[in-house]
């Protein structure tokens, strides 16, 4: 049972009167007759109730009593922000404030940091950064992010590449450029790099030498040449930004794509679609958005050579001709497919045949769940969601979201007739047009 002094309390953060209690539940008790202080906590208590906490609302606990003083200093764990450097003194600019907190960290924290977070969007300088990763690399840090302003990426310190037993690494709005003897993270398992610029040799070095990762993301604002991933274990890999080219051939325990074209790249290598993803057979979840077929349609055959039995859920984004080509494609070589959305803004009908004709040997066994948006009522359009209708035994919904800025009341109407209209397979499948703005 712990009995705290609510004047005590009353001077401390909101959030940390609410974590406290939180924290203790029913052993949790007010008491005016208490002497300001609280009673002797587990070192795991504490900590359960200082890390959720901002840095600065951590440190003020350290009036509670003698015991609290430093007991910010041995926390595992330590996020640190923009606002935490926030001053509303014009004469202490806020690098200033920040070296001084980097200074106090540097001497006073005890113990291991296992995981650490440091925002510095609204910073122009990075004082004590080399000093702060070396820290870091001797503290035995697995959890790092660190996110930069975009008006001055920072080139990463060499310190940066001691900290050798990371296991999750966030990177935004830096510069990497590893050092020659830089070997690899070998204990990597999640690597996330958001504007970071970086070489496509470097960027396949260091996955290559991350024999552990599993996740991958990469949100680039740079344009890359094309890279060759290797990485025997990845299992999810999520990529927005400008590329000519990605190959995946080393990758056979992957579950998860993610797939963004930003822009679109002239200059984009085309890839035969068959040879893309035949070495990616234990897929299960992928989501191609616009502009990630540009690189794909060098070739479309009708199905692919091997089947992908494994994938589940398909998002698909289509804005040309050759993207239907290659989403159909997809769908008739997934025969285990659950899950569909398809987001449609073709305005062509040039192939509207092809839709039903080439599901004439097809049965969509397994999906259960259809979402189809932004569609304005073509005949492709409507082909499209007859197919899905007819082919499917299993279906149990299908929810239509026409484009509201292209479809007034009266056309959208037309559109729920027409629907109502079509042949299901499935006697429980449910059909909902969304006509009204969310």
């Amino acid at each position: 049972m712990v009995f705290i002094s609510p004047s005590l309390t009353d001077r401390l953060h909101p959030w940390v009167r609410k974590r406290i209690k939180q924290t203790l539940g029913k052993n949790y008790y007010w008491c005016c007759t208490m002497p300001p202080e609280i009673t002797d906590l587990p070192e795991n208590v504490i900590n359960a109730i200082l890390m959720p906490l901002p840095l600065r609302d951590a440190v003020r606990t350290s009036i509670l009593s003698k015991k609290w003083r430093y007991k910010w200093s041995k926390l595992p764990q330590l996020t640190l922000d923009d606002e935490l450097w926030k001053t509303t003194d014009n004469l202490l600019s806020p690098s200033i404030r920040f070296t001084t907190i980097m200074y106090n960290i540097l001497t006073l924290h005890q113990g291991p940091i296992t995981h650490f977070t440091l925002s510095m969007s609204k910073l122009k300088k990075y004082p004590k950064i080399c000093s702060l990763l070396h820290f870091l690399s001797r503290k035995g840090i697995q959890h790092l992010v660190l996110q930069f302003s975009e008006w001055n990426r920072l080139k990463l310190p060499s310190s940066f590449f001691t900290c050798l037993q990371l296991s999750h690494l966030t990177l935004q709005n830096c510069q990497i450029c590893p050092p020659p003897a830089f070997e690899g993270f070998n204990m990597l398992i999640s690597l996330e790099l958001c504007h970071v610029s970086v070489s496509s040799r470097s960027l396949e070095s260091l996955i290559s030498s991350s024999p552990l990762l599993e996740k991958l993301v990469l949100k680039f604002f740079d344009s890359m040449n094309h890279f060759q991933i290797r990485a025997p274990k990845l299992r999810s890999f999520d990529f927005l930004g400008c590329i000519k080219y990605i190959s995946l051939k080393n990758s056979p325990h992957l579950a998860k794509l993610s797939l963004f074209y930003g822009e679109s790249f002239e200059e984009s290598e085309k890839c035969d679609l068959d040879n893309f993803f035949q070495p990616l057979l234990s897929l299960e979840h992928l989501h191609l958005e616009y502009g990630s077929f540009q690189f794909l349609t060098a070739s479309v055959p009708r199905r692919l050579s091997s089947a992908l039995n494994n994938l589940k859920r398909l998002n698909v984004s289509l804005d040309e001709l050759t993207d239907l080509s290659c989403a159909l494609c997809l769908i008739r070589s997934s025969p285990c497919l659950q899950h569909l959305e398809v987001q449609v803004s073709i305005e062509s009908d040039n192939k509207v045949n092809e839709v039903s004709a080439s599901f004439s040997d097809v049965t969509l066994n397994y999906l259960k769940m259809v979402k189809v948006v932004g569609i304005i009522g073509t005949k492709i359009d409507m082909a499209l969601i007859k197919l899905l209708l007819a082919k499917s035994p299993m279906l149990v919904k299908m929810l239509v979201e026409p484009d509201l800025q292209l479809v007034d009341e009266e056309k959208g109407v037309k559109i729920l007739a027409e629907l109502t209209t079509f042949q299901r397979a499935s006697g429980k499948a449910k059909v909902e047009c969304q006509l009204e703005r969310k």
